[in-house]
């Protein structure tokens, strides 16, 4: 009784509303650093040198470490190296470790990271730097989604989500934008410097409030009490024990923790594998964002040699910019009318992408450049309706407990065998082809491949498992009441 009194004339300083926002805007942050190493004004060029003799000076990362374009590359990937690796950690280590803290770790050394990305001297310092910005990122990847499915509004929830990922396409452009200026206007370094500026606040901000709790996780102080045969060694043979003994005995413990936690670490992904709807829905992700990375990587390059595009960086850019918020928001927005469930969620991702791909398809078959803008915008607005249904299936489709783990792995999955291998591989049957239309329809075509995926989706038996738990640990509460009546009805008639 005391405890609860305590935290409600102690609430947390994060009201739900100021947490959606928070997490938005270190959302924001994150992608915003993805943009900005990848602008012109950082990323920079080599320096070049005219048949004629005129040499112009290298400028950004790439010219003063003097990186060629496998190096450039590599800074990419070390910072998905780190962030694949950390997220199932991090997601592990939530049930054993308060989550809201965990945030707070990734966020202070994501924070010194790209500072020391700032600070860098060669090609492996930054890259260094940038695998660390991955591990940093990877709790924040993991966790923050199930935070905002908790204390969203009961009728508002997949609006929420969507909300928190229309930050993804708005922070990547904004980084470009913002990596642009202050290259140009100042130092690529700066660049770092002030986003490590920017984020510093909210790690601090994380450590020094009250933390929250997710639903399925038990409070940290009831993982900290010490059990009955921990209390009896204490009391009993604790003074006796030689210190050999105690460091021997302290080794096979942690050496045991280590094991039971990976122990459990194993059971989970295992339930998580034998979840067909979550596999399914997974399944689908895995495709969608095939298409989505090559699009990223091959789309301006694409339209250049198909249309001759002048601007085909900024064409691609704006209208992915517009669509990805649109598309986010609406795809929320309408899942909440329809009601939010998981079959409903299934009806929808299979829906928008089907609709989505055949714009798209379409947009490739045009001659004029007109045609495909408008039908490949029209394309780019269904296909992001699915951001908020996907991560909806993977927070409902397993208990409270799973969420985190949930949500690591479908971002390992989706990067493994999704976006990572499908850059090279349609690079590959360009080469093969020689057509870049013809590369790009049978690209688009993977969509309806997802599409057929999550149709699967609708006919599966899905139970909301976060409801059903809900449930359950309600009637427990309930019971769980009842017991200090019947204990104190007992210790007064004993007294008797």
């Amino acid at each position: 009784m005391a405890s609860e009194s305590s935290q409600s004339s102690n609430p947390s300083w994060f009201t739900p509303k100021r947490l959606l926002m928070i997490f938005c805007i270190i959302n924001m942050l994150n992608y915003v650093d993805r943009g900005a190493i990848a602008s012109n004004g950082v990323n920079g060029s080599l320096a070049t040198c005219t048949d004629s003799g005129i040499c112009t000076g290298g400028s950004g990362i790439q010219g003063d470490f003097n990186l060629n374009n496998f190096q450039d590359g590599v800074l990419s990937s070390a910072f998905m190296v780190g962030l694949l690796i950390a997220s199932p950690i991090f997601a592990s280590l939530a049930k054993s470790h308060n989550p809201f803290r965990l945030i707070g770790v990734g966020l202070s050394v994501w924070t010194f990271a790209i500072a020391g990305c700032g600070s860098s001297f060669d090609f492996w310092s930054i890259a260094i730097c940038r695998m660390l910005v991955g591990v940093g990122e990877a709790s924040f990847i993991s966790l923050a989604a199930p935070f905002i499915d908790d204390h969203a509004p009961a009728a508002q929830k997949t609006a929420w989500l969507a909300t928190f990922y229309m930050c993804i396409p708005a922070g990547t452009a904004l980084g470009y934008v913002y990596g642009g200026f202050v290259g140009s206007q100042f130092n690529w370094r700066v660049a770092f410097w002030v986003e490590a500026i920017l984020m510093l606040p909210f790690p601090i901000l994380g450590f020094v409030t009250k933390p929250l709790q997710l639903e399925g996780f038990a409070p940290l102080e009831s993982k900290h009490t010490p059990t009955s045969i921990e209390t009896n060694d204490s009391e009993t043979g604790g003074d006796d024990m030689l210190a050999e003994d105690q460091a021997l005995l302290r080794g096979s413990k942690s050496t045991s923790k280590l094991w039971d936690q990976f122990t459990i670490f194993s059971k989970d992904v295992q339930e998580l594998l034998h979840d067909q709807v979550y596999v399914v829905n997974v399944l689908g992700y895995i495709s969608y964002n095939f298409v989505i990375g090559a699009y990223s990587y091959w789309g301006p390059k694409a339209g250049y040699n198909i249309y001759h595009m002048s601007n085909a960086d900024l064409l691609f850019g704006g209208m992915t910019i517009v669509c990805g918020i649109l598309g986010t928001l609406a795809g929320g927005l309408f899942l909440d009318r329809i009601s939010s469930t998981i079959s409903n969620s299934f009806k929808l991702l299979s829906g928008a992408t089907f609709l989505g791909a055949i714009f798209c398809f379409i947009a490739f078959l045009f001659k004029s450049l007109s045609g495909f803008i408008v039908f490949f915008s029209m394309g780019e607005l269904l296909i992001f309706v699915t951001q908020a249904p996907v991560n909806y299936v993977s927070l409902r489709c397993v208990k409270p407990s799973l969420r985190p783990l949930s949500m690591a792995i479908s971002t390992v999955s989706i990067h493994v065998f999704g976006d990572v291998p499908s850059s090279p591989l349609v690079g590959v049957l360009q080469d093969h082809i020689n057509d870049w239309r013809k590369t790009s329809l049978c690209l688009t075509s993977i969509f309806f491949l997802a599409a057929v995926i999550w149709f699967i989706g609708i006919f599966m038996k899905s139970v909301d498992v976060y409801d059903k738990d809900d449930e359950e640990r309600s009637a427990t509460s309930r019971r769980g009441k009842l017991t200090p009546l019947i204990e104190e009805n007992r210790d007064a008639s004993s007294e008797i």
